[in-house]
C-alpha cells in the first residue's frame, strides 16, 4: 500500500486482516466509522453508499453541474476520518463517488491539501457506466418486464454496470491511500481489499463466495450491530444512539469473526448476523454478484463471546458471463399535500378531505397516473387491513399523484392546500411539494464489453 495506507497487517499474504464497514448508505452517520479507525485497530474501512436510486440522482446532478454527481456529504465525511485514518495507516474505500468518482477524488485531493495531508494518493475506479454501450444493444431485454431496453431511450439518464472486486483489488494495488469508486456491488467493496491482503485467486470460487459473505454481512453497516434489528420489548438494543459499526477479522481461508469496538453500542449476537445474511437476497443457495455465484445456505454462526460471532459454511460457484447494469430514467413527478387534523372526530373530518381533493382532482381532468389518498398513523402503510376501531384523536392526511406533467403535480398540493378556507374544519399544518421520480430498471451485458479503468491522482 501507499506510504500512508500501510496498515500493520495489509500486507499480501498476511494471516489476518481486519475491516470494518464505515458506512451503510449515502447519508449514514460518520462518528462510528471515525470509531472504527481509532479503536478498531483496522487495516481497511469501506464505506458503502451507493443505492441505485441515489445514482441516478447523482447522474441528474451531474447534468447540471459537471463538477457535482458525488455523494454530497463525502467532503464532511472526509473531513473528520481523512487524518485519522492517515495516521494509523487505515486505507479507505468507497463507491461515493457515484456518478462522478474523478470530482470526488479532486475534491478529497483538495481537502487534504487544506488539512496539510501531502503526498495523499487516491485512485479512482470507472469505467461502470455503460449508457453507450446500453444504447448499442437496444433489443436487450428488461429484466422486470421483458420490454426491449429503447422503450426508455427517450427518459433515460444513465446506466452503470455493478463492477466486481478485480478492480477494487487492482486500484488498491496502486498504492492507494484512498479507493473512490462509482458503481461496484457492495460486497464486492469488501471482498477487492480481501484478494489483495490474502492473494485470493478471481477463480477461487469457493473463497470468493466466503468473502462475499462477509461483504454481505458488513455492507449495511449499524444493520449487523442491532440498528434495523431492533424491537423495544422483545429485540432490546443498547446504545443505539451511540451505535458501533461492525468490522470482521478474516483469515486467509475466507473464515472471519464479526464484532465491533468494545464499549461501542449496538451488539452482534447470531440473530442480528442471521437477519442481515438474509437481507434482499432472493436465493440463498444463488447469490449471484459480479465476482461468483454465492451460496449461504450453508453458513453457520457461532458466538464466541459477546459481540464476537463465527462466521463458517460459506460456498461459491463460477460467475456469470454477464453483469448487471442498472437503467436509471426520469418517470415523471409526485406531487404530495398535507394537512392536519386533530379533535374527537379528526379521523372522520380528514377521510371527508380526503375525498373532497380526490373529486376536486377528477373535475379537473388532470393528467394523473395515481392517485393515493392516507392516513398516516390509521392506513398509510397497509390500508384498510391496518384500522382498528379505536379511531386516533389527531391524523394527517396525505394525498399524492403520479403524473408526466410537473404542473399537474402542483396542483395536487394546491387542492390539498384549499381545505384550509374549503373543507371540513380544523384543518393546519398544510404542506405540499413536488418530486422528479427516477425510475431504474435492469439489463445484463456481456461481462466482457465492459472495461474498468484506473486512474491515480495525487
Amino acid at each position: 500500500m501507499g506510504e500512508g495506507g500501510r496498515g500493520r497487517r495489509h500486507r499480501e499474504g498476511v494471516s489476518a486482516v481486519r475491516i470494518g464497514a464505515g458506512a451503510g448508505f449515502a447519508g449514514d452517520r460518520w462518528e462510528p466509522a471515525l470509531e472504527l479507525i481509532e479503536h478498531g485497530d483496522l487495516d481497511v474501512l469501506v464505506l458503502e453508499g451507493l443505492a441505485e436510486r441515489t445514482i441516478a440522482l447523482g447522474h441528474l446532478e451531474r447534468l447540471a453541474d459537471p463538477a457535482k454527481g458525488y455523494n454530497s456529504f463525502l467532503i464532511d465525511r472526509w473531513r473528520a476520518l481523512l487524518a485519522p485514518a492517515r495516521a494509523r495507516g487505515v486505507t479507505l474505500v468507497t463507491n461515493m463517488g457515484a456518478a462522478n468518482p474523478r470530482g470526488a477524488a479532486d475534491a478529497t485531493l483538495a481537502l487534504a491539501r487544506e488539512l496539510g495531508l501531502g503526498g495523499l494518493r487516491v485512485a479512482v475506479l470507472t469505467g461502470d457506466d455503460v449508457t453507450d454501450l446500453v444504447r448499442a444493444s437496444p433489443d436487450r431485454p428488461l429484466l422486470e418486464n421483458g420490454a426491449p431496453v429503447h422503450t426508455l431511450f427517450d427518459r433515460m439518464v444513465a446506466a452503470n454496470a455493478y463492477l466486481g472486486a478485480e478492480p477494487v483489488r487492482d486500484a488498491l494495488a496502486t498504492g492507494a491511500d484512498v479507493v473512490v469508486t462509482g458503481r461496484v456491488a457492495d460486497p464486492s467493496l469488501f471482498l477487492g481489499p480481501l484478494m489483495r491482503a490474502h492473494g485470493w485467486r478471481a477463480d477461487d470460487w469457493p473463497t470468493l463466495g466466503r468473502g462475499t459473505v462477509i461483504g454481505h454481512l458488513l455492507e449495511c453497516a449499524g444493520q449487523v450491530t442491532g440498528g434495523y434489528f431492533a424491537d423495544p420489548g422483545s429485540k432490546d438494543v443498547p446504545g443505539l444512539d451511540r451505535l458501533g459499526f461492525p468490522l470482521a477479522e478474516v483469515a486467509a481461508d475466507g473464515s472471519a469473526v464479526i464484532t465491533k469496538v468494545a464499549g461501542s453500542g449496538g451488539r452482534v449476537t447470531r440473530a442480528t448476523c442471521i437477519e442481515q445474511l438474509l437481507y434482499e437476497v432472493g436465493d440463498p443457495k444463488s447469490y449471484v454478484t459480479p465476482d461468483c455465484i454465492a451460496d449461504f445456505s450453508g453458513v453457520s454462526f457461532v458466538e464466541e463471546a459477546p459481540d464476537r460471532i463465527r462466521v463458517a459454511g460459506a460456498n461459491g460457484r463460477p460467475r456469470t458471463a454477464t453483469l448487471k447494469a442498472s437503467v436509471s430514467f426520469r418517470a415523471g413527478f409526485v406531487g404530495e399535500g398535507h394537512m392536519s387534523y386533530a379533535g374527537p372526530t379528526a379521523a372522520q373530518r380528514a377521510r371527508l378531505a380526503g375525498d373532497i381533493v380526490r373529486s376536486r382532482l377528477a373535475q379537473r381532468r388532470l393528467d394523473l397516473d395515481e392517485v393515493r389518498v392516507d392516513l398516516i398513523g390509521v392506513d398509510s402503510l397497509h390500508g384498510p387491513a391496518s384500522r382498528t376501531r379505536a379511531e386516533p384523536y389527531e391524523v394527517r392526511l396525505r394525498v399524492a399523484a403520479r403524473t408526466q406533467n410537473r404542473r399537474h403535480a402542483e396542483y395536487v398540493g394546491q387542492e390539498v392546500q384549499s381545505l384550509l378556507t374549503n373543507g371540513p374544519y380544523g384543518g393546519a399544518g398544510d404542506f405540499t411539494q413536488v418530486r422528479e421520480q427516477i425510475g431504474v430498471r435492469s439489463v445484463l451485458i456481456p461481462r466482457d464489453a465492459v472495461k474498468p479503468m484506473i486512474e491515480v491522482v495525487a
